[in-house]
């Protein structure tokens, strides 16, 4: 190597003594440099040119025919994230020089591309694994159409805040791009449905990462497809899916205060009158005769014993052994049942796993990150189990890996290292103890 590099001296006298020392090892001191720098071999240019920013490769690729070739054949990874303006029309021209590309960031401070542009991405660049469109508003189904022909090598697809994208268009994607390994559909409230997760989970079997936060239409049930069909998935967030574990509206009457005679003017059937005492908090007692009152009393309890379905965490914690982050902020509805199926998920794992993995670290297995935030219903018991179970999920501020800001109930949870923080103080109470 040359000391100094590039950025030290002249450039160009330090390309002069690179092409001369090279000469001279190779003819003893007589051969000529080369000509110039269109003559700089490939594999120098592209050294060179890894060592520039995005900006100036686009300049590079204008000054010459073999500079240009040079990086039509070499140039694998370009973020034009930088663009401000204009970038719709920088794509459609840089499109068909780089054909080699494997990543391409587009991300946007603002909506500037349109479909147009995606399809020359998708015409040239077939060799695209890690594609980054967040926040383009503009784009329609077209592009997720066009990128299913052209680009089926992707295993990685930033769409988030894409938000004009189908369901319909986003299952037709996973059919020919069946190598997904990371999606991120954050705010994709149109496309992120349980048909399209149940497309995913047939079609993108490799699926890693997903990332669905505020996908409001999610249910139980596309969750609960995705666990069966993508069992490598390892990191998954649901925060803001409020559908996540809320009953059907046609099971449950959702009154929040309901006095005896709306009991007796809605209870006009035992089944009815069944569905709707589950959610009743303030009835006094005093029931008309046609109710049998130790019957009714008798129902309420047994449904308020019943366990409230947590079925996405459940079927998550049963189907996908390699889960290693989970995002649930703001899912309201989910109960202890879910805390302790997944801390009953790290017993069984590690049963299965005993022998040929029995000397690998326990935190390097099961959940690294836990978001719990805002899901008022859990309580310190359930947490701690899970706590517990996942070494690797930390209350402590050096690591916070499990998270459960708004939740003041859960304020006695704590992982191990608070437990070794308190030792040393008890034993200084009592130094002579031993």
């Amino acid at each position: 190597m040359v000391s100094g590099g590039l950025g030290s001296g002249n450039l160009e006298a330090w390309f002069q003594n690179l092409m001369l020392s090279a000469g001279g090892e190779k003819s003893g001191g007589e051969g000529a440099a080369m000509a110039g720098w269109k003559d700089l071999p490939m594999e120098l240019l592209l050294r060179i040119i890894s060592l520039l920013d995005d900006r100036t490769v686009i300049v590079v690729s204008g000054v010459c025919t073999g500079w240009r070739d040079a990086l039509c054949f070499g140039l694998t990874n370009l973020s034009l994230s930088w663009c401000t303006n204009n970038m719709n029309s920088l794509v459609q021209s840089l499109a068909p020089k780089f054909t080699k590309l494997q990543v391409l960031t587009l991300r946007q401070d603002r909506p500037q591309l349109e479909d147009i542009a995606v399809e020359a991405v998708a015409n040239y660049c077939h060799d695209l694994r890690d594609l980054d469109l967040s926040k383009s508003f503009r784009l329609t189904d077209c592009s997720l159409y066009a990128l299913a022909h052209g680009c089926p090598r992707l295993t990685k697809l930033n769409i988030s805040g894409c938000s004009a994208f189908s369901d319909s268009a986003l299952a037709y994607l996973t059919s020919y791009c069946r190598n997904l390994k990371n999606l991120n559909l954050c705010g994709c409230v149109r496309a992120a449905t349980d048909r399209a997760l149940q497309a995913i989970a047939y079609n993108c079997i490799q699926l890693q990462t997903l990332n669905l936060g505020w996908c409001e239409d999610i249910s139980d049930n596309g969750v609960t497809s995705l666990a069966a069909g993508c069992p490598d998935l390892r990191a998954l967030d649901l925060c803001g899916c409020v559908l996540i574990t809320v009953m059907e509206a046609s099971s449950v009457f959702w009154f929040v205060c309901v006095d005896d005679q709306s009991l007796v003017t809605l209870g006009s059937s035992t089944r009815r009158c069944r569905r709707l005492i589950r959610t009743c908090w303030s009835i006094t007692g005093a029931l008309p005769s046609r109710f049998r009152r130790d019957q009714l009393l008798s129902t309420w309890g047994e449904l308020l014993r019943t366990p409230v379905p947590d079925e996405s965490v459940i079927a998550l914690a049963n189907g996908c052994p390699r889960l290693r982050s989970l995002g649930l902020y703001y899912c309201q509805n989910i109960t202890d049942r879910a805390m302790y199926s997944l801390a009953n998920s790290r017993v069984k794992s590690k049963r299965e796993l005993r022998g040929p993995m029995q000397n690998s670290s326990d935190e390097k297995e099961g959940l690294m990150k836990l978001n719990i935030s805002q899901c008022t219903a859990l309580t310190p018991p359930a947490v701690q189990a899970v706590c517990d179970s996942f070494p690797a999920l930390h209350t402590c501020p050096e690591r916070h890996s499990l998270i459960i800001s708004g939740c003041l109930n859960l304020t006695s949870v704590h992982c191990a290292c608070a437990l070794q923080a308190q030792r040393p103080s008890r034993v200084a109470l009592y130094p002579h103890a031993y």
